[in-house]
């Protein structure tokens, strides 16, 4: 009998235990019913770690900014069209010797190519920003919205020197980025990259600042006239990144990614970005005039290091070296010489080439900058007119003239450079007295070289010729309108 009522207490005891344990889950985690699609509720435990709630500090919040940056990124598509390209074998001319012109050299077609990168939508109206490697060359550019509509872009200007391209599209009511300050973004701040990285569309990846102002050697000019500053930041960056943004916390435009420091092609820890100021003012040159408004102090430059300042009994080990100062440029009339170290333009601190180049290149010919400078140890200011690549303080147009000892130089019409099938120079329009025309130089004549120096335009001619020293002979190339090629010499 005992044994039957220890029994029946166990049973009793174990029943209204598991009883207890179940009503103590249910009180502490009680059920939530979710609606999924208005046609069934799904009971769901409410999970311990849910951050939904979470309010995230200022500093981080990371979500605010994608839901307002990502709407304004665009995707590109880039067609290249194929074209007939020659190619020689190597052991082709002995075999032409024996077997004659069966051998000689071949063309084959290459195909069509396509590539893809990212843009920035800066007005509702569609005028967008990405890299000009992004679209240099292409045939057609396509742009996809975040909400998958497609339009085909036309270019509106490019800037091979800085690396940025405008793009506009029949659009409106589109969502936009601003452009923030990037002389403002502190080293340690978070960011974001927003682009399409391997065509993944609205791909948001944050990191910090790590640098500024860096100088990595990947844009080429052969007037050495390219301008890197790049904001350095550890934001991921991929392949299809190329013309994203780079924004603030506060979902501000403050960079265009550009680049990536790899051996493998991808994402390796640091991303490069072309800052806001320097991109806003060329984007404001290629909306306004199709050209960028090049601005120059007409100088030739170092970086100050240790040695340099040890061998010149410097006072300051960081700034900008002035090698040598170029003749009627805004320097020599401001009265900059030759070892003088410039180390502020309008009260910006310059420690290196890169920041001075940016300082001065966000500014429009004409303008007038502070320039705060070391001579014989002591610090002095002064202010320049700066220039531009023609020499002259006026707006540069898609369409150039240059006067110089008596010879005035226009760009080569577009039908002339087919007919005579050059890829440009700069063609004299008039010609009064003067060393051209002493040369035996006449109307018409186009130049296509500077002492073997290219001529792609009317500013080559300019920035080549105020880069030649004193009392120097200058041999010139080129030809006439009916295709006569001609050299002369003449003395600078």
């Amino acid at each position: 009998m005992k044994n039957i009522k220890s029994y029946l207490f166990a049973i009793l005891f174990s029943v209204l235990g598991g009883l207890t344990s179940i009503t103590g889950y249910k009180y502490f985690n009680p059920e939530t019913d979710v609606n999924i699609n208005n046609n069934k509720n799904i009971k769901l435990a409410n999970y311990v770690y849910d951050t939904t709630d979470v309010i995230v500090p200022e500093g981080l919040n990371f979500i605010y900014t994608s839901k307002k940056t990502t709407p304004a990124v665009v995707h590109i598509r880039t067609t290249f069209e194929g074209r007939s390209t020659t190619t020689r074998n190597p052991f082709e001319d002995m075999f032409r010797d024996f077997f004659g012109e069966r051998y000689d050299n071949r063309e084959r077609e290459v195909p069509r190519r396509r590539g893809s990168g990212s843009g920035v939508i800066m007005t509702s109206d569609g005028y967008i920003i990405t890299n000009n490697h992004v679209i240099e060359n292409a045939s057609e550019v396509e742009v996809l919205l975040s909400d998958n509509r497609t339009f085909i872009a036309t270019v509106e200007g490019n800037d091979p020197t800085t690396d940025i391209a405008v793009l506009k599209i029949d659009a409106e009511d589109l969502q936009t980025v601003a452009f923030g300050n990037s002389d403002n973004v502190e080293i340690g701040e978070w960011v974001l990259a927003v682009g399409s990285p391997f065509e993944f569309r609205s791909t948001v990846t944050a990191g910090i600042v790590s640098a500024k102002a860096r100088n990595i050697g990947i844009l080429r000019d052969r007037n050495n006239l390219q301008i890197e500053a790049f904001i350095q930041h550890q934001a991921p960056v991929n392949p299809g990144n190329s013309g994203g943004a780079l924004v603030d916390l506060r979902g501000n435009l403050i960079g265009i990614n550009s680049a990536i420091a790899t051996p493998t092609g991808t994402f390796a820890g640091y991303s490069f970005a072309i800052p806001s100021n320097l991109v806003k003012k060329v984007y404001q040159d290629l909306v306004e005039y199709g050209v960028v408004q090049r601005a120059l102090l007409g100088i030739t430059i170092l970086d100050v290091n240790a040695e340099i300042a040890e061998d010149r009994d410097l006072p300051v080990l960081t700034g900008v070296l002035i090698d040598r100062v170029n003749d009627g440029g805004a320097a020599d009339e401001a009265g900059l010489e030759s070892g003088d170290v410039i180390v502020e333009i309008n009260g910006a601190e310059i420690r290196n080439v890169s920041n001075l180049q940016e300082q001065v290149a966000i500014n429009r010919p004409g303008d007038k900058i502070l320039v705060t400078y070391i001579r014989d140890g002591n610090k002095r200011t002064l202010n320049a007119t700066l220039k531009n690549t023609l020499g002259t303080t006026e707006v540069v147009a898609s369409s150039n003239s240059f006067t110089i000892d008596g010879a005035v130089f226009a760009d080569v019409p577009k039908e002339l450079r087919e007919k005579l099938e050059i890829d440009g120079g700069a063609q004299v329009s008039e010609i009064n007295n003067g060393k051209w025309k002493n040369s035996g130089i006449t109307k018409g004549f186009i130049v296509t070289s500077i002492n073997k120096r290219g001529i792609s335009d009317v500013e080559d001619l300019s920035t080549i010729l105020s880069q030649l020293p004193k009392d120097d002979g200058v041999l010139v190339e080129g030809l006439y309108p009916n295709g006569v090629k001609a050299y002369y010499g003449i003395g600078w």
